[in-house]
């Protein structure tokens, strides 16, 4: 080959190089289409959690809700100074893309935290200027920094009266959560029938019907709610939904898991999806179930696994919604592996049917279907029909950094990677919010 036509042939073969590459960064970004964003946030839900949920409720061989998603990656939930995250830490990550101290709500004593899109606001915040619907929506009360973060910021995560007056004012259009008495003055009772907590002696459900909100207080109320509503907040309990305590404690106290005269969080979800269809604009939800942290905190198994049962729900109603709404991104994730639980198995058939062990052999805290030294858990069957049994077990009453996975699903859903940092959920929603790819948290800081 001669020098003219091998420089010929270099040159004619970079061209093609260079198309390649511009036609595959085009098609890149012709992949990022903007649409709606549904994150759902089961607190404190680690992958065993989840495991645990589809052996008792589908059977080892079945499918939750959880595993139709079709994208997953494993989740880093370490802080700027610690390995795993608090509940407020972790939301601060999701809300503005960059790492936080464990101690952070949004901002903290010395400065305001600064979002990976450059602002000092919330992807929310964001959102709402961008001309688009909110909603926010919580099994826990109205300041659980799952959803309040997104809404309010605060030096002290136990500054409620500042928060909740934040998220009422903030103009979200629908806030599904509980916490009535932090919305009433000290002395002052509720429809849920306890006294309100409020210093500054400000009632916020008055002020939510001045900022143009329709207050409601019950299931039933939430089911017939018209999806004409222009802005609603409903209010269903005094604190929380659900009362996170030991199974012994309920049992003591004759208390349920969950309230039911306020909706459950697919009940919710639902109804704001609803909505929000009617309204016909580009939306941003965030919805946290609560009770999956908060039960595995106090080491309550079958408060866990109803919660974790719960959160499976609301995440089918999504998927309901997205074959409706193709233009729409699921994406679910925790910031903690709650109680560190774990299933163990049973496998002798004479103990089927008596008391579990108070401990595991390491000394671990074993449950069964009513707390501590009782009858194991039964799966549903499997394929062959066999109904296996298992207890549970558990390591700590903390938020640990055990196995949490991220997952993913419809639009977008493919920017989703193996390894997902904390600040990668922020990435995933805002690039499907607002059709822009930002780097990498950590491309940012080196």
């Amino acid at each position: 080959m001669n020098f003219r036509i091998k420089n010929t042939a270099i040159w004619v073969l970079s061209i093609i190089i260079m198309l390649t590459l511009g036609i595959s960064c085009a098609e890149k970004e012709e992949t990022i289409k903007t649409g709606n964003v549904i994150f759902i946030h089961p607190d404190g839900s680690g992958a065993s959690m989840w495991g645990a949920l589809r052996m008792l409720k589908y059977g080892p061989d079945g499918m939750s809700n959880w595993d139709k998603l079709e994208r997953m990656g494993l989740y880093r939930a370490h802080v700027l100074n610690s390995t795993n995250s608090s509940s407020h830490g972790g939301a601060t990550i999701h809300s503005y893309g960059v790492k936080v101290k464990y101690d952070t709500y949004g901002n903290t004593e010395e400065k305001p935290v600064k979002s990976l899109s450059g602002t000092n606001e919330s992807i929310l915040v964001e959102v709402q200027k961008a001309g688009m619907a909110t909603a926010l929506i919580n099994s826990g009360h109205i300041c659980e920094p799952g959803t309040g973060v997104f809404a309010a910021n605060s030096p002290k995560r136990d500054m409620t009266d500042n928060i909740s007056e934040q998220i009422i004012n903030s103009g979200v259009d629908i806030i599904f959560s509980g916490g009535e008495k932090l919305l009433l003055p000290e002395g002052v009772i509720g429809k849920h029938g306890e006294a309100g907590v409020r210093r500054d002696g400000k009632n916020l459900i008055e002020a939510a019907i001045e900022n143009g909100y329709k207050v409601i207080y019950t299931r039933d109320e939430l089911m017939a709610l018209s999806p004409d509503v222009e802005k609603v907040l409903g209010v269903f309990a005094a604190k929380h939904t659900f009362n996170d305590y030991s199974e012994e404690r309920l049992r003591n106290d004759e208390l349920p898991i969950y309230y039911d005269y306020a909706p459950t969080v697919a009940e919710m979800t639902d109804a704001a999806l609803n909505i929000l269809e009617k309204k016909g604009k580009q939306f941003f939800m965030v919805v946290e179930e609560e009770g999956t942290d908060n039960f595995a905190n106090n080491n309550n198994a079958s408060g866990t696994l109803e919660a974790i049962s719960r959160a499976d729900d609301a995440i089918g109603v999504a998927l309901d919604f997205m074959k409706k709404n193709p233009k729409t991104l699921i994406i679910t994730a925790a910031d903690s592996d709650a109680g560190g639980m774990q299933m163990t198995a049973i496998r002798d058939s004479e103990q089927f049917d008596k008391p579990l062990p108070l401990i595991a052999e390491n000394g671990a805290p074993l449950d069964g279907i009513d707390g501590a030294g009782s009858r194991p858990f039964t799966a549903a069957p499997d394929a062959h029909g066999t109904r296996l049994r298992f207890g549970i077990v558990w390591s700590c009453y903390d938020d640990v950094a055990g196995a949490i996975i991220a997952r993913a699903h419809g639009l977008n859903s493919h920017l989703l990677e193996n390894n997902v940092d904390n600040t990668d959920i922020y990435r995933v929603m805002y690039a499907t919010l607002f059709g822009k790819v930002l780097p990498k948290y950590i491309e940012t800081v080196k």
